[in-house]
C-alpha cells in the first residue's frame, strides 16, 4: 500500500511477520530501520474499557523494546498504530547486501528496493507455515567500545554497527555461527542453517527444547567472546 502511494519510510520492513499492533510492541526492525522511526502514536484500550493515547515519546522505545512489553502492561490492547511516512524520495541501503543486490537492477524505486527486501529475507529466513519458529530468536547486542576493539583484536573479521561515539551492535549471528551452532540440532530443535539468529522446531519440539537449546546457545557465545545475547523472543509459562 505504501509503495502504490509512493510513501517512503517503511519498505524496509516488507514481510515482516505479525500484526501492526504488535510491531507498535515490539519495535519491530530490519535492515537499518525501526519501525519507532515512523510511529507518532499509539492507541490503546484496557481491559477494563479506558483508552489511551501514547504519544511516541512516552512509549520508551529502545532496541526491541517498548513500554508495552513491560508486565504491568499486560491488560492493555494496541487498537491504532499512527505512522508519519515520507513523500520525498529516500532510502536506508547501507546495512547487509541491500546495495549488493540492487546492482542486479536498472535503477532505484520503492518497488524495487521492496522486491530486494522481500527476496534477502525469503532466502535466509524460513517460512513460519512450513518450519516452525519465532523469527530471529536473539537480539544484536550493543557492547561499550572499549570492549568491541579489544573483541576485534582478537577476531578481526568480526562484522559490527556503530551505534554512538561509545557504543557498537555486533551481529549475535555471526557470534552463534563462529561457536558452530549454524545448522545444529539439539534434540528437535535446531539452529536454523541459513541464518543463526533463527531457532526452528524439527518437529515435535516442546518449549523446553527451545528454551534448552536457547541456553545452550547463549552458554556458548558468553565462554567464548565474553558477551550476553538475550532472546527477543517472549516466553510465556512456566
Amino acid at each position: 500500500y505504501c509503495v502504490d502511494h509512493c510513501w517512503y519510510g517503511a519498505e524496509n520492513l516488507s514481510l515482516i511477520p505479525g500484526e501492526v499492533g504488535a510491531s507498535a510492541v515490539q519495535n519491530i526492525g530490519a535492515y537499518g530501520v525501526e519501525v519507532k522511526d515512523l510511529i507518532t502514536s499509539v492507541e490503546t484500550i484496557h481491559v477494563e474499557g479506558e483508552k489511551r493515547v501514547f504519544s511516541v515519546a512516552e512509549c520508551g522505545y529502545a532496541y526491541r523494546k517498548s513500554i508495552f512489553k513491560q508486565p504491568e502492561m499486560k491488560d492493555l490492547f494496541v487498537t491504532y498504530v499512527n505512522f508519519r511516512l515520507g513523500k520525498k524520495e529516500h532510502y536506508m541501503l547501507d546495512y547487509g547486501t541491500i546495495r549488493e543486490e540492487l546492482a542486479k537492477y536498472p535503477q532505484v524505486d520503492l518497488r524495487t528496493l521492496r522486491r530486494v527486501i522481500i527476496d534477502i529475507r525469503q532466502s535466509k529466513l524460513p517460512d513460519p507455515e512450513k518450519l516452525g519458529n519465532a523469527g530471529s530468536f536473539f537480539m544484536n547486542p550493543i557492547v561499550p567500545r572499549m570492549q568491541f576493539e579489544a573483541l576485534q583484536r582478537m577476531f578481526p573479521t568480526m562484522p559490527y554497527y556503530d551505534v554512538d561515539a561509545g557504543h557498537v551492535k555486533i551481529p549475535a549471528g555471526w557470534m552463534i555461527e563462529q561457536c558452530g551452532w549454524k545448522g545444529k540440532a539439539l534434540g528437535p530443535a535446531a539452529v536454523h542453517e541459513k541464518q543463526a539468529l533463527v531457532l526452528v522446531n524439527l518437529g515435535g519440539a516442546k518449549g523446553t527444547d527451545i528454551v534448552a537449546l536457547s541456553d545452550a546457545v547463549r552458554t556458548s557465545v558468553r565462554e567464548r567472546f565474553g558477551i550476553e545475547i538475550y532472546p527477543e523472543v517472549n516466553f510465556i509459562g512456566n
